[in-house]
């Protein structure tokens, strides 16, 4: 089975080491990944320039472009062949609800779905992480089951897992999506030049963090496997809009 890896934190991160040392027992592995850390890039291609793909001594592949751009260089014009997975992470914290939509962790997983590659998203929940291998032999263990059991048809995963040894976990729930407050405020700021400067603020605490979603399954020690989609079509407004625009 031939995997492509990558990420958002960059070709340096500890995460994607764990990772790819893990996924190489699976199969052939291939590391394309941002040369910097490009965390919450979202799914945004670089348009405006050319880009580069060097090679770091470690064999990993790097990038001076998004976490989009790698995936979406190296599946139309780096391999000769089409990978069978893509896995994105491990990430450096967590992916869970309104995330996903800034996420460069789970862009470059969505890349490779939009490719027709079957692909997994894989954060660690930890502020603080020094031990990504039980979140990245999480991943081979999802990888092993897809090499076993391939899906009928593409998928896109996105994987949390506790920050807790791979033999404490509680197993694995398939989840729905959560959701955060509002992000807190930008942070206001002076450089030593006196020019005004912001920050943007941090991610809202869990709002909705019921049974049955990611931030729950976590808070349980349990390992959160949500399947995502690319339509973001509100079928329940439809007819909403539709009334809306006749109504004169």
């Amino acid at each position: 089975m031939r995997i492509l890896v990558s990420n958002d934190d960059g070709y340096f991160a500890p995460g994607i080491a764990a990772l790819a040392e893990a996924l190489a027992a699976v199969g052939e592995v291939t590391v394309v990944a941002p040369e910097r850390d490009r965390s919450g890039a979202s799914n945004s291609l670089t348009l405006d320039r050319p880009l580069s793909l060097r090679r770091a001594g470690n064999g990993f592949h790097y990038v001076n472009g998004t976490p989009t751009d790698c995936v979406h260089l190296a599946v139309t014009g780096m391999l000769d062949h089409l990978p069978d997975m893509v896995v994105s992470g491990v990430n450096h914290g967590a992916n869970m609800g309104d995330d996903t939509i800034y996420s460069g962790t789970v862009a470059a997983a969505t890349e490779g779905y939009l490719l027709g590659v079957p692909s997994i998203a894989v954060s660690l929940v930890s502020k603080e992480p020094k031990d990504f291998s039980a979140a990245a032999r999480v991943a081979r263990d999802l990888a092993e089951r897809f090499l076993h059991r391939p899906l009928r048809r593409p998928m896109l995963l996105n994987v949390n897992v506790p920050d807790l040894p791979y033999g404490d976990l509680r197993g694995t729930r398939v989840t729905r999506l959560g959701k955060r407050h509002k992000a807190e405020p930008v942070i206001k700021g002076l450089t030593p030049r006196n020019e005004t400067v912001y920050w943007v603020g941090a991610a809202g605490a869990a709002a909705d963090a019921g049974e049955g979603t990611d931030f729950h399954a976590v808070a349980n020690g349990l390992v959160s496997v949500t399947p995502l989609q690319i339509d973001l079509t509100h079928t329940g407004e439809i007819a909403t809009v539709a009334d809306w625009l006749r109504d004169r």
